[in-house]
């Protein structure tokens, strides 16, 4: 039964399935996603949201992080069968901003019409909220953002600041300068962050190949890469 649902899906139409995202109380789209075959199933089987992140590359239940799951109640396919519409209970919030809805910007005028909910680091840690922040300035005014100048000078600068500040903290550690040294990392972690930002490569990517990695070790890492 579980197998004819999903494939009643046009797949030849959609490698990854558009998912629309409604409150199941009140009607309130709460956020788009995209699922895979395997989202799919674990989706309908366990009655809990999982997706395809496509800046993971890899499956995630929505709330892994955070705790905030939504329970499902319904799944329905649009007329195309390439679309999907899932209704459901949504536990804290649905946005990684921590607003309950990822719909709160006023395409015209860019005003924000919905209050933080919940603090994200605490939902996703520094790092991640970083992250997240920085994709967010991409369309912000170069004239009062640092991070949407960089994104508006390009690769160039972008990848300047990186080999600069990796210098700089090369520069801290010879010097074994503790307190600079920290500083140092922490400035050639955000640009290194904003590096992946532009190529919309989520640091999640990092910690999966760190994740391998503990699985050999590091000579045979650095052969495999050289095989």
């Amino acid at each position: 039964m579980m197998r004819e649902s999903i494939e009643r899906v046009d797949w030849e139409k959609c490698e990854l399935l558009p998912v629309i995202v409604q409150d199941n109380a009140n009607g309130e789209v709460l956020m788009m996603a995209y699922m895979n075959k395997e989202a799919l199933e674990l989706s309908l089987s366990t009655k809990i949201a999982h997706y395809f992140s496509r800046s993971k590359q890899r499956i995630w239940k929505k709330g892994e992080s955070s705790g905030h799951i939504q329970s499902i109640h319904s799944f329905n396919l649009d007329c195309d069968n390439d679309t999907l519409l899932i209704k459901v209970t949504q536990e804290g919030v649905a946005c990684h901003t921590g607003r309950r809805s990822c719909f709160f910007t006023e395409l015209e005028s860019g005003e924000v019409s919905a209050e933080v909910e919940v603090s994200a680091q605490n939902m996703y840690g520094v790092i991640d909220t970083l992250y997240h922040t920085i994709q967010e300035r991409k369309n912000a005014d170069p004239s009062s953002s640092w991070t949407a100048k960089l994104f508006a000078k390009g690769d160039n600068t972008i990848l300047k600041k990186v080999v600069e500040e990796a210098g700089e903290f090369s520069f801290a550690y010879k010097d074994n300068d503790e307190a600079e040294m920290v500083y140092e990392a922490a400035d050639l972690t955000y640009h290194m962050l904003v590096a992946l930002a532009a190529k919309n490569i989520s640091p999640d990517r990092i910690k999966q190949e760190l994740a391998r990695r503990f699985d050999m070790s590091g000579i045979a890492e650095k052969n495999s890469r050289e095989n």
